[in-house]
């Protein structure tokens, strides 16, 4: 079972590797918030778990653990016909899917295979932040997939951690002229039912309960 100390510890281990804050906090599936203090957090000490929890910025962070699906292609397979069926209802003149790199595109990939549309992908801007701001930042599309060309589209990704890289994505797409008809991930740990006024579906909504005893 991991914990916290783990996650730090991976959060070292992509450091070292030279991913940016950003790309740490798509990796371990958490805010850009928790990723930077798992990464200064790296340099010290093991702090149990408990402790941690109590200390860290990012304490009412969930990391969520996908991995037993994303390393088998097979399971990757049946999870890609379940996140087409949840966009189905939208008919079938959608004939673009973007996935939101990186986890997000080859779950993409496969649920544009499903629905039997073009692929496109869209790298957001955390994936450059630091230490720098994220606001003076922007993403890009992809030139080696297809283009938005003012077509309506899906958007799939892997998590939702607090709404900020799919709503940059929305708002990328319409600035290409393109009209985002529905949103699909793994896991939403924010229960949304929309974003910017297109609809969001989730196999996983991660609610974290606390008490104060």
């Amino acid at each position: 079972m991991k914990n916290v100390d783990d996650l730090i510890d991976s959060a070292a281990d992509l450091a070292d590797r030279g991913l940016s804050k950003g790309e740490i906090a798509d990796e371990l599936n958490v805010s850009r918030e928790t990723a930077s203090w798992l990464v200064e957090r790296s340099g010290t000490a093991p702090t149990p778990a408990e402790e941690t929890a109590s200390s860290s910025g990012g304490s009412g962070d969930i990391h969520v653990d996908w991995s037993a699906i994303g390393r088998d292609s097979r399971r990757m397979g049946y999870v890609a016909k379940a996140l087409a069926d949840l966009l189905a209802k939208h008919g079938e003149d959608v004939d673009l899917t973007i996935g939101i790199e990186k986890a997000g595109g080859p779950i993409a990939a496969l649920v544009a295979h499903e629905l039997e549309t073009d692929l496109g992908t869209y790298t957001p801007a955390k994936h450059q932040w630091d230490d720098d701001d994220i606001d003076e930042l922007g993403g890009t599309f992809s030139r080696n997939f297809a283009t938005i060309r003012g077509r309506e589209c899906y958007i799939v990704d892997d998590t939702i951690t607090s709404g900020t890289t799919m709503r940059e994505t929305v708002e990328a797409i319409r600035k290409e002229g393109g009209e985002p008809l529905a949103c699909v991930v793994l896991a939403d740990k924010q229960g949304l039912d929309e974003i910017d006024g297109v609809p969001v579906y989730s196999l996983l909504q991660v609610i974290s309960v606390g008490t104060d005893e």
